[in-house]
């Protein structure tokens, strides 16, 4: 099977193309930048281009792809600029569709997101059938892929599989991001950073391991299932509980800077999985702690070390 990662180079689809390479796939990358934290792999081949770029991608498509998988996404879930997120993420991904129907690709697997496009919940854990009222644009586009999806499927029959990811978190989650708070925060502490926190502490995120999040991926690309997945560990956890946890492992009590909340944040989020669990016969398995562990040890190898201590270095000049 010939596949294509949109985005393959980032810390999600770094994983997902090793579980792929695992089972055999021929896997195409398609990326602004090589990765940032491991040598390029052989068996992948990388095409540089980003998803606006229309005349690079669509070649690619082209040359014989079985199924395409979404992963990239240029802003982060705030509400910062709601038309350059329409314009980078909602358009170019519609581009990509019409690609995939000119040249008859079976099926797209969307990266979609359970934190943003349920907005604030009326129950937990939610199910995909709960009202989806997103607060902010990367959550509306998010889900209005959703449904770019739904309509391509029905008019073109262009299968798809959208999964609406939790908290992703495990080794090579870029710990200088303004993602992926179990690296951020495990970095920070080990380095005797200073944490900054929005509002009380108390907002619960729901975290999966990378693992589990890359073997669903294969599941949805082999799979002939169609339609709409919720992906996490169906466990919530207080961002407090959080730093508990990873000061407990790292045993170092972090500086915590408290700031008054965002507007954009919802006050939990714990997903119901038992769809995905029903049609992929799919479970999660890698844990918090156990993940936490493994980005600690991580992070002290040479080259994240190095970039940790540089980051240090600098903002103190």
């Amino acid at each position: 099977m010939r596949v294509l990662l949109i985005g393959g180079n980032g810390f999600i689809g770094s994983h997902i193309a090793d579980e792929f390479l695992r089972h055999e796939l021929d896997v195409t990358v398609f990326d602004r930048y090589p990765e940032k934290y491991r040598e390029p792999l052989p068996k992948v081949r990388f095409v540089r281009g980003e998803m606006g770029n229309r005349g690079a991608l669509e070649p690619v498509i082209a040359g014989g792809i079985d199924v395409v998988v979404i992963l990239a996404s240029s802003t982060l879930p705030h509400n910062n600029d709601p038309v350059f997120d329409v314009q980078s993420n909602l358009v170019e991904t519609l581009a990509v569709l019409e690609s995939c129907v000119k040249y008859k690709v079976r099926k797209v697997v969307f990266a979609s997101s359970g934190g943003t496009v349920y907005g604030i919940p009326q129950f937990l854990p939610i199910p995909e059938e709960h009202p989806t009222e997103p607060v902010c644009s990367y959550g509306i586009v998010k889900l209005a892929i959703e449904n770019y999806l739904r309509l391509y499927s029905r008019f073109f029959g262009l299968q798809y599989v959208a999964l609406r990811l939790s908290n992703p978190f495990g080794i090579r989650q870029d710990p200088l991001s303004a993602q992926g708070i179990v690296s951020v925060f495990t970095a920070r502490i080990m380095q005797h950073q200073p944490l900054t926190v929005w509002g009380t502490g108390d907002i619960v995120r729901d975290y999966i391991h990378i693992r589990d999040v890359a073997s669903i991926f294969y599941e949805a690309v082999c799979s002939e299932t169609c339609g709409i997945f919720n992906i996490g560990s169906g466990v919530g956890v207080s961002i407090k509980e959080l730093i508990t946890l990873i000061s407990s492992h790292l045993n170092t009590e972090p500086t915590i800077n408290w700031e008054r909340p965002r507007d954009f944040d919802v006050p939990a989020i714990i997903l119901d999985c038992e769809k995905a669990r029903r049609s992929f016969s799919w479970e999660p398995k890698g844990s918090l702690t156990e993940g936490i562990s493994e980005i600690a040890h991580w992070l002290r190898t040479d080259k994240v070390s190095a970039d940790l201590k540089n980051s240090v270095a600098g903002s103190t000049k």
